[in-house]
C-alpha cells in the first residue's frame, strides 16, 4: 500500500516540483513544532493545576487532621467545627470527604451514604501504614487523596513501648476533588491556543510560499538561460552563482555548451575535409579524362597510363568512403560489439603474416613479442583493424631498415599491445591531434606515403568501444611507441 502511494505521488508532476517540496518543508517545519507546543502548554498546565491543588487540600487536611485527633473526632462525631470545616472543604472543591477510624470504619461521610460501613482498599490500608497516596483520575474528572490521621505520644501518656513523640495512625481521611474549573480553564486556554495557532498556520503559509518562490529564483534564471541557448538566441557562457548548487548546475552546463560548440566546430571541420578528400580524387580523374577526350589518336601506351591512374585515384576514393562509413559504424551509441573469447597472440600472429610483405617492400622487420598467452572477451573484427592500423602506420611513417616490435602482455585484469616503430616519429605540438579525423602530421608527403587520414580516428574508435585506452610516446627522429590497453572481460555498462 505504502509503495503504491508513492508510486502515485511520483507520477503527480506537481510533487516532483523542488517549489512545492521546499514549500512543504517549510510549512510543515513551522505547523507541527506549533502543534506540539500547544499540546505541552496545556498539558504542563494541566499537570501543573493538578500539583497545585493536591498540594492546597493535603495542606486543609493536614490541618483538619490535627483537629480531629484534638477534638478526639473518632470517637465522638458530635463536634460542629469540624462538622463545619468538612463541609467547607468539601464544597470548597466540589469534593468528597470521608473519614475512617482505626478498625477501618467510616466514621463520617460528607456525602452522608457510607457512614457506619467497612472500606477496604489498597489506598486505605497503604495509609493507615503512614504513606499519603494520590491518584488522578484524568477521565472521571477527580483527584483521591488519602492522608493520614496521625496522634503524637504526649509525655503525659508515654510509656516504654510508645516513647514520647511516638507517631501513631488512629485512622485516615479519604478526600475526592474534582478537577472541573482545571478542565473548563484548559478549555479556554485550548481554544485561545487554536486561534493563535490558526493565525501562525496562515503566516507560516504565506511566509513558506513567499520563500519557496524567493530560494526557487536562481533555478528558474537557470532555466530560463538554458532557453535561450536552446532557441539560438546566444551562445554564451551562463552565470547563476547564487548556490553552490547552481553554480555546479551551471558549470556543468558550460562544460558541455564547450563540448558542443568543439563537436560542432569539428562537424564542420570534419565536412569540410571531406569534401576537400573526396573533391580531390574525382579532379585528378575528371582532368585525366578530359585529357584523354582532348586529344585524337591517343597513344595506347599513353591511355593505359591515364587509366592506370585513374583507377588508382578510384581505389583511394573507395578507401576513403570504405574508412568514412567504418567511422560512421563506429561513432553510433547504439553499435554493438560481437564479443566472444579470442586468442589475442594467434590473431597479432596473423595479421603480422599478412602485413609482412608489406613491411618487406619497405625493408623494415616486423617482430612479434609474447610475454604471455592472452585469451580475451573482444570483438574480432574490430581487435584486427586496432592492429592493423597500428602496425601498417608503424610501417609507412618507418625508415630504411627500420623495425617496428608488437609486444603482447596482460595482468589479472588488462592485456596490453604495444607497438614501437624506429621511424620518423611525432612532433610533440602534434601528438594531441593525430586522433583527428583526416589530421596529418605531414601534409606534403600524405599523398607519397598513402592513407586517407582516418586510421587512428577508427583505432581509438574500437579501443573505446572496447572500454580501453591508447597512449603515445613519441620522439621526433627516433620513433613512436602506442600502447593498447584493454580489459580482458567485456565491461558492461
Amino acid at each position: 500500500m505504502a509503495y503504491r502511494v508513492k508510486l502515485n505521488l511520483k507520477k503527480l508532476k506537481i510533487w516532483r516540483s523542488l517549489k512545492v517540496r521546499l514549500f512543504l518543508i517549510m510549512f510543515l517545519m513551522g505547523v507541527i513544532p506549533s502543534i506540539f507546543m500547544r499540546v505541552g502548554i496545556l498539558e504542563n498546565y494541566e499537570s501543573r493545576a493538578v500539583d497545585v491543588r493536591t498540594s492546597d487540600v493535603q495542606t486543609q487536611l493536614r490541618i483538619i487532621a490535627n483537629h480531629l485527633i484534638t477534638y478526639n473526632y473518632l470517637q465522638d462525631t458530635s463536634s460542629e467545627m469540624i462538622g463545619a470545616e468538612l463541609e467547607q472543604l468539601s464544597n470548597l472543591y466540589s469534593g468528597r470527604v470521608v473519614i475512617v477510624n482505626g478498625n477501618l470504619k467510616v466514621v463520617k461521610d460528607t456525602y452522608g451514604i457510607s457512614e457506619g460501613k467497612v472500606i477496604i482498599s489498597e489506598e486505605v490500608i497503604r495509609c493507615m501504614k503512614g504513606t499519603n497516596t494520590v491518584n488522578y483520575d484524568e477521565v472521571n474528572g477527580f483527584i483521591e487523596i488519602t492522608v493520614p490521621i496521625v496522634e503524637t505520644v504526649s509525655a503525659q501518656n508515654a510509656t516504654e513501648d510508645m516513647p514520647e513523640g511516638t507517631e501513631i495512625v488512629r485512622g485516615v481521611m479519604l478526600t475526592s476533588v474534582s478537577t472541573d474549573s482545571i478542565v473548563m480553564t484548559m478549555e479556554i486556554l485550548n481554544r485561545k491556543a487554536q486561534i493563535v495557532e490558526i493565525i501562525i498556520v496562515f503566516c507560516i503559509f504565506a511566509i513558506a510560499l513567499v520563500l519557496a518562490q524567493i530560494l526557487i529564483r536562481p533555478f528558474d534564471r537557470i532555466s530560463k538561460a538554458i532557453g535561450e541557448v536552446k532557441e539560438g538566441y546566444t551562445n554564451e557562457s551562463i552565470s547563476v552563482p547564487d548556490y553552490l548548487e547552481t553554480e555546479h548546475i551551471v558549470n556543468a552546463f558550460n562544460s558541455l555548451l564547450v563540448r558542443m560548440k568543439t563537436i560542432d566546430d569539428s562537424r564542420q571541420d570534419f565536412v569540410a575535409n571531406v569534401s576537400h578528400e573526396l573533391k580531390t580524387p574525382i579532379t585528378s580523374v575528371k582532368v585525366l579524362a578530359d585529357s584523354l577526350l582532348a586529344q585524337k589518336d591517343v597513344p595506347a601506351e599513353l591511355y593505359h597510363e591515364f587509366m592506370v591512374d585513374i583507377a588508382e585515384e578510384v581505389e583511394r576514393e573507395n578507401k576513403i568512403i570504405n574508412d568514412l562509413l567504418a567511422l560512421v559504424k563506429m561513432d553510433k551509441p547504439a553499435a554493438e560489439l560481437n564479443i566472444s573469447v579470442v586468442n589475442i597472440n594467434t590473431l597479432a600472429e596473423t595479421i603480422l603474416k599478412r602485413i609482412r610483405p608489406i613491411a618487406r617492400k619497405k625493408n623494415v622487420e616486423v617482430t612479434l613479442i609474447s610475454k604471455r598467452e592472452i585469451l580475451a572477451e573482444v570483438d574480432e573484427v574490430k581487435m584486427s583493424l586496432i592492429l592493423t592500423n597500428l602496425v601498417e602506420n608503424a610501417i609507412k611513417y618507418n625508415k630504411e631498415q627500420g623495425k617496428v616490435d608488437v609486444t603482447l602482455d596482460a595482468d589479472h585484469q588488462f592485456f596490453t599491445i604495444e607497438v614501437a616503430d624506429t621511424g620518423i616519429g611525432i612532433p610533440q605540438e602534434s601528438q594531441e591531434q593525430i586522433y583527428e579525423r583526416f589530421y596529418r602530421v605531414d601534409k606534403s608527403h600524405s599523398r607519397e606515403i598513402g592513407g586517407t587520414g582516418l586510421g587512428l580516428a577508427i583505432t581509438r574508435s574500437a579501443v573505446l568501444r572496447h572500454r580501453g585506452s591508447i597512449r603515445l610516446e613519441s620522439v621526433e627522429g627516433k620513433g613512436s611507441t602506442f600502447t593498447v590497453k584493454i580489459p580482458l572481460t567485456r565491461v558492461l555498462v
